[in-house]
């Protein structure tokens, strides 16, 4: 693209980013990302308003480009895309009802490649807020923070079926409810639909890395199949964490089938065993978490109305929906086997033949 036309604007324009840049950079010392998060958002800003009211078009960013890369020869981050992303980054916060300097605060405390993501693949601010926030708070790498967002955790968070509002008490009750999410995500297992139940806990315990992950921050694994006596009685918890933010045990136990109203009745006895026998004083009520294959949301709820203590309904899912028309396009698994077999039997032919050719 040839230079603007109003080529003195131009110039001024240039000379007045080479002072932003050039701050920045002696700045830079005391705070390397965040400086430079805040020069990317000035020269985003100013892009967006120069494209805006001289009506050069987008063209300019590459012309812009050019003539910073050859102000700064040392410094990266000067590229025609990046320029792009800069742009994109400002004018996507610059919408909508969001506060300013929130956005401001949070994203200059992330990477700018995790800034990226957030920005790309975020339907709104809203959405994006909540990704900044959890990329903070967890520490998150771009790998992490892309599967999360793959996993739909948006939509999910909070979204369990519970009854801590009337079983704890604020804020005890809404970070709980923060915690929890619905469906829960277990793609990292290597079983099919119709998993046994002590097959799934099996693998989550193998992958109890990836289920952390996957439940969240705060929690830490105590025991899988924990003994609990109770008058003679010998009962066992599939799985047993606790959650260092709530300052409670959590119970979790895995029904491979849709959730039924006795489960609730079940898995009360559990939390009140484990709050007489495990919990101490100064640590708060135990929290049970029912992951089922699929539920009713109306069965759930009038089965937890009566209940005592706090309990989560969600649903879990062992592999992503595989959409009709791809389905069809699949081998069956009958398919496979045969496909296998001949493998096999390849193998070995190849075997018995490369034995007489030795002899």
């Amino acid at each position: 693209m040839n230079r603007p036309k109003v080529n003195e604007e131009y110039i001024n324009w240039v000379v007045e980013l080479k002072k932003l840049i050039s701050s920045s950079q002696i700045k830079a010392s005391l705070s390397v990302n965040r400086e430079m998060l805040v020069m990317y958002w000035e020269i985003g800003k100013s892009i967006s308003e120069k494209v805006e009211v001289m009506k050069w078009g987008s063209g300019i960013v590459e012309v812009l480009s050019k003539d910073l890369k050859k102000l700064f020869p040392n410094q990266k981050g000067f590229s025609r895309t990046n320029l792009f992303y800069m742009k994109k980054w400002f004018e996507f916060y610059s919408v909508g009802e969001v506060e300013f300097e929130k956005v401001q605060q949070l994203v200059g405390q992330i990477p700018w490649g995790q800034n990226i993501v957030i920005m790309s693949k975020s339907k709104d601010t809203k959405e994006a807020l909540f990704y900044l926030n959890k990329t903070l708070i967890n520490n998150w790498s771009r790998t992490v923070l892309n599967h999360q967002i793959e996993l739909e955790l948006y939509e999910r968070q909070g979204k369990a079926i519970t009854n801590f509002e009337k079983t704890l008490v604020k804020p005890s009750s809404e970070l709980a409810v923060e915690t929890l999410k619905d469906p829960y995500k277990f793609d990292f297992l290597t079983l099919q639909e119709k998993a046994l139940e002590k097959d799934i806990e099996e693998q989550l315990v193998t992958n109890i890395t990836s289920f952390l992950l996957e439940l969240g921050n705060g929690f830490s694994f105590v025991g899988r199949q924990v003994p609990l006596e109770v008058d003679g009685q010998d009962f066992y918890i599939d799985l047993l964490f606790y959650h260092i933010h709530l300052k409670c045990y959590v119970v979790v136990e895995l029904k491979a089938v849709d959730f039924k109203a006795e489960f609730a009745g079940k898995m009360n006895l559990y939390l009140s065993a484990v709050d007489d026998l495990i919990k101490t004083e100064d640590e708060n009520p135990t929290i049970g978490l029912l992951l089922c294959k699929s539920k009713s949301k109306i069965v759930a709820e009038y089965a937890l109305r009566g209940t005592t203590q706090p309990i989560g309904i969600a649903e879990y899912e062992l592999s992503r929906a595989i959409p009709d028309d791809l389905k069809a396009q699949l081998p069956t698994i009958e398919t496979i086997e045969e496909e296998l077999e001949l493998v096999k039997k390849i193998l070995q032919r190849e075997d018995e033949d490369t034995k007489y050719r030795t002899n």
